[in-house]
This record gives structure tokens, sequence and C-alpha cells, in this order.
């Protein structure tokens, strides 16, 4: 049962491999990615209040509060539903912006997800999913839930299982402009599209990692330092980049040693959303 004195998890994401195969006449990108979620979480609570103002308790600096994805997520319910009933919205924010961890995303999964169990609005998972599409291409996976294998331009999902390994993450101190990224000239735009067999068998390439690491140099120098422990990769168009680890002693000595030089985090890859445990 649904509570108002609850706080809602919004978990990261990773993605562990990222394949560009095409691009539409609209511009956006044809995709193939696979999505893990992370153990580590922004944490949201819903305050009620009278008549339907939506607003924060405490914006963000740096983002103005109509345009936080969380406000614009309850406003999009209430305007695709006609809820009449409003909220404030409390955020627990612990995940790095603009690192390609999908943080803001996430919050806005959460909003909906909470919000339609609060409100008791009824829609379905896909009903909520496609709302979320219109906040952002990486929301539906958060409303989903799951570990998944993603095409088009990144909607189309099927839950997968993968290896729920220990990671550290690092936050090179740079934003990486996803858009800038997706408009350079060199930027591979014609991979070959592979299975998911294909992504099990150790097809993990990232096509923007060569265009990012030519052009942010911290995230550059963060992926030679972390390949010293394990394999470096970038997540999404990043900055972060993360390596994975069979266990947590062996993540816990190499987070011991970068902890000084880098914004550094200790996680695990999990494919199961704690807010889905929450809401069933």
């Amino acid at each position: 049962m649904a509570s108002w004195s609850a706080k809602w998890p919004a978990p990261a994401k990773i993605n562990l491999m990222l394949r560009i195969t095409g691009q539409r006449e609209d511009g956006y990108h044809l995709l193939q990615t696979v999505f893990q979620l992370v153990d580590w979480c922004d944490w949201l609570t819903f305050h009620p209040v009278q008549g339907q103002q939506v607003g924060l308790i405490s914006p963000i600096p740096g983002v103005p509060e109509k345009t936080d994805l969380t406000v614009r997520a309850a406003k999009l319910l209430q305007q695709k539903t006609g809820c009449q009933q409003g909220v404030l919205i409390e955020i627990e924010k612990n995940l790095p912006m603009g690192g390609g961890l999908g943080g803001g995303s996430s919050d806005a999964a959460t909003t909906l997800m909470a919000l339609n169990a609060l409100w008791h609005l009824g829609l379905s998972q896909e009903e909520l999913m496609c709302i979320g599409l219109q906040l952002g291409a990486d929301v539906p996976i958060f409303v989903l839930g799951h570990a998944a294998w993603a095409e088009g331009v990144g909607e189309k999902l099927k839950k997968i299982e993968v290896e729920e390994k220990w990671l550290l993450i690092i936050k090179p101190d740079c934003h990486v402009d996803t858009k800038a990224i997706f408009s350079v000239k060199d930027l591979t735009r014609d991979s070959k599209p592979i299975t998911i067999a294909g992504f099990i068998s150790g097809q993990h390439q990232n096509d923007c990692l060569d265009v990012v690491r030519k052009l942010y140099q911290p995230v550059q120098d963060a992926l030679d330092d972390l390949a010293a422990f394990s394999k470096a990769r970038l997540t999404g168009t990043g900055a972060c980049v993360f390596a994975q680890f069979d266990s947590k002693s062996e993540a816990q000595k190499t987070f011991e040693l970068l902890r000084d030089k880098w914004q550094v985090y200790l996680a695990k890859g999990i494919n199961r959303s704690p807010l889905q445990d929450m809401l069933n």
C-alpha cells in the first residue's frame, strides 16, 4: 500500500553497451543499448497539498523549478488524467548531474509511478512508460524497472538478465553535452546491429567512447586510471566511467586507491529496481 510518508528510490543506470546503427530523418539516432540499474539512488518524498499546486520543497541549485523533471512529470500526469490533486516534492539528490547515470530521468519515473499510486490513478506500466517518453528517452527504462535490451531511440525495451557485478563509478570533473556528441561528424553512425546473444558473448562497445575521450581530457584520464584495475567503460555519452568487479572486496580495494584523486562511488549493478518492490 503506497504511503505518503514513504521515501521512494530513484536508482541510477549504466549502459553496458551502446551501438549507433543509423539516424532517422528527424535527426534522432537509432541505437542498440543494454541498461542495467544500480543500487545507488536519489530518494523522493511526496507531500500532499490542497489544490493542484505542484512544486519542490527545495529546488536543485541551477535547475529552475519549472524545468525540473519531477515537476514536469507531476504536471504531465495531472494533464493526462485530469487529476485535481497537488503535491510538493522533496528530493534527496545523491546521483551526480550530467554524468550519464540517468538521475533526472529516474527521478521523473519515480514521480510518475509514486503519484500514480498515491493519487490512485490506476494507469498501467505501459501507459506510464508512454507518458515518460514525452519527458525523455531514458524515462521508460526506469518505469520498466528492470535491466533491459533497448532499440529504436532507446524506447523499445526487452527485459533481460545480466550479471549483477560490483561497480566502481568515477565522475570526472566535466559535463559532457550529449547533443554535441551526437552532432560530431566523426561519430560512428553505421554500426552493424547485433543480437542479445552477441552482447552476452562479449560485444560491449560504446560508439560514443572515441569521440568523448578525444573531446574531454578528464574522461580520458579517468578511463586510464580505472583501466589499471579492470576494464574501464563509458556509460552512455558520459561523463561517468565505470568498471565491473566480481567481489565487493576487490571493488572496495580499488575505491580506496582512487578516492583521493577522483569523485568515485562504490555500487552494485542490479536487474530489478527497488521501486518495483515498493509497488508490488
